[in-house]
């Protein structure tokens, strides 16, 4: 058992929860929780860790048959934990490596393009959502907020490990590769030309969504082939991204139907 936050497994952790640049370097992220944990690839555990708790909890259940673990302390464990009430069970897992092949290879794929999401509820919920609605994969920019980011990985509820996702670096030249692939953009859009309902997303398409409080910028807006809109009643200007996302990507699984 680890007792003590000095131990170097713990500083370790305690840094790849905090720092995305520590989890790029390492490839390697954190997620927790008994549902997280149950749903992780079996191929992409690097390390368990449990608590004390967890083991007294959880000693007549079989959740950690066939898995290699470490018990930690309970002050250890929630000097690890990034919940306010951790469950007891954490999982060192390795990124997965998907490219802009796995998404566009696809028979008319069907594909969510982030431009500077900040918020990690809105990223996470977009991943969980787009599972739902069946997409191919998303693909982001650099100054999209860390996808392995524990606030991120959270609000995914497990969708994390079965979405195929990119962050690019050339956010442009993803856009332009993606057009020569014969997929048609979409760029929601205030000044978008139709509503978003009168659109085909019968074919491979693609929904640009910007910046919360920004929106997307001119070059990625200038990208689409189509600026859409969402309706909007009363004095509303504009959806949170996350909703506004979720309409546009369950219409084209509607129209798909």
């Amino acid at each position: 058992m680890i007792t003590s936050t000095a131990n170097r497994q713990i500083k370790n952790l305690i840094q790849l929860v905090k720092k995305a640049k520590v989890r790029n370097e390492q490839r390697l992220f954190v997620v927790e929780g008994i549902r997280m944990f149950r749903e992780a690839p079996a191929d992409w555990i690097e390390q368990v860790y449990v608590s004390e708790h967890f083991m007294r909890e959880h000693a007549s259940e079989d959740l950690l048959a066939g898995h290699d673990f470490e018990v930690l302390s309970d002050h250890v464990f929630d000097a690890v934990s990034d919940t306010r009430t951790p469950q007891g069970v954490l999982c060192l897992l390795r990124m997965p490596e998907y490219g802009l092949e796995d998404i566009l290879c696809k028979t008319n794929p069907h594909v969510l393009l982030l431009e500077s999401i900040q918020d990690p509820g809105n990223l996470g919920t977009m991943i969980r959502t787009g599972e739902g609605a069946g997409i191919s994969g998303i693909i982001m920019n650099r100054t999209t907020v860390d996808v392995f980011s524990p606030k991120v990985v959270r609000a995914t509820m497990g969708s994390i490990f079965r979405v195929p996702f990119v962050t690019v670096e050339d956010f442009e030249g993803a856009l332009r590769k993606m057009k020569q692939k014969g997929v048609k953009l979409f760029a929601a859009h205030l000044e978008g030309e139709c509503s978003y309902t009168e659109a085909d997303y019968t074919e491979g398409c693609g929904f640009l969504v910007g910046n919360e409080g920004s929106g997307l910028s001119d070059m990625a807006a200038a990208q689409a082939d189509c600026r859409i809109r969402i309706p909007m009643a009363g004095q509303v200007e504009s959806l949170n991204a996350a909703i506004a996302a979720t309409l546009l990507m369950y219409e084209a699984a509607r129209q798909r139907r």
